[in-house]
């Protein structure tokens, strides 16, 4: 059968998954936070870690070392030793999306951490691209 570009896109396009052919755009929550002498609780963070598919206690590591600041998990809540504001903290989540969440290639957030060769790698369920898990430094 000979078929036209056209026709081959149309059919592949009908053909996709319907998470795939609905690129809705990724809604990161806002942190919520409340400060406490000189300290910053983010009270909402383990709701953004699960938005994000990634573990709490990477994210928390992230955020300590981009904040200069230890920080410390409860099971549902961030608590960093500085007073912080709340656009700091989102702006650092978002930077944090940005390296380890949404994908290099495609840029959706259909993104987990695995494993390659015994190497952790970032790989994009979407597009199968994927790229080394970057090192928290």
């Amino acid at each position: 059968m000979n078929y036209d570009y056209i026709t081959l896109l149309d059919r592949v396009w009908a053909n996709l998954p319907e998470k795939l052919q609905n690129p809705s755009r990724f809604q990161m929550p806002e942190p919520d936070t409340l400060l406490e002498g000189n300290q910053t609780i983010i009270t909402n963070f383990n709701e953004i870690a699960n938005v994000l598919r990634r573990k709490p206690q990477h994210l928390l590591t992230f955020l300590s070392k981009e904040l200069a600041a230890p920080a410390t998990f409860d099971g549902r809540r961030a608590i960093v030793q500085r007073v912080l504001k709340k656009s700091m903290i989102a702006k650092k989540i978002e930077d944090y999306t940005k390296v380890y969440v949404l994908c290099h290639e495609c840029g959706r957030p259909d993104t987990k951490i695995t494993e390659l060769s015994g190497q952790k790698i970032v790989k994009c369920t979407a597009c199968g691209g994927w790229w080394p898990l970057r090192k928290i430094k």
